[in-house]
């Protein structure tokens, strides 16, 4: 089973509730323990918090739901970003240049959520996963299909599915996993090879639906 977005929307309401405030110190404590490289358990937290195990458990009955909320958290204002942009190329630039500083800056976060999701497929290809309820990720879907949404009518269906593929092969975490770990980037080059080759995938969809006209 998955985290759900209604088990995360369910969560916010609670946060606005009398629980607030144990709720936010669980987030912190956890926020603070993945932008350290940990992944923590929910007993983790609720140890590094203070607060009982079972009063944690009320809160984030599984590691999936905790990870998945101070996702949320590190994404912000990513996932509030629209643009009314008629033009791909600048909606494309303008999610990658809201979107990236954010990441850069939960970068260890992320990573230790990518580290969970990893740590799970293992699992789940041995057979021991068991009932821990996977934690899924796909805000990136979303936001690309809005920044490719100007394409609509220009190239096809498939092509513009493929194009937002493409484009979140080069937005995320695993972009500065790849760009700074491995090459050695700063995270000012980085993004800007990140938004360079974003360009060059539209401009290629757009050519390609030109050249088929």
């Amino acid at each position: 089973m998955s985290v759900s977005r209604q088990q995360n929307e369910t969560a916010s309401r609670a946060e606005r509730g009398p629980r607030a405030r144990t709720r936010k110190l669980m987030l912190d404590t956890a926020t603070r323990l993945m932008q350290s490289g940990i992944t923590p358990s929910v007993s983790e937290v609720a140890e590094a918090a203070e607060v009982s195990r079972a009063t944690a458990y009320r809160y984030f009955p599984s590691q999936a739901a905790l990870v998945h909320a101070v996702v949320g958290e590190a994404l912000g204002p990513i996932l509030d970003w629209s643009s009314d942009s008629p033009d791909a190329r600048t909606r494309v630039a303008d999610l990658l240049a809201t979107a990236m500083p954010r990441i850069d800056e939960f970068e260890a976060t992320f990573k230790a959520a990518l580290k969970l999701s990893l740590d799970q497929w293992v699992l789940r290809q041995a057979g021991t996963l068991g009932n821990e309820p996977l934690f899924t990720r796909g805000h990136r879907v979303d936001l690309l299909k809005c920044a490719t949404a100007p394409l609509q009518g220009t190239v096809t269906p498939e092509s513009r599915e493929r194009l937002a593929q493409a484009l979140s092969l080069v937005f995320g975490v695993e972009v500065l996993i790849v760009l700074k770990d491995i090459w050695g980037l700063t995270s000012a080059r980085a993004q800007s090879v990140a938004e360079w080759a974003a360009t060059a995938l539209v401009d290629a969809a757009i050519r390609q639906a030109e050249s088929e006209a």
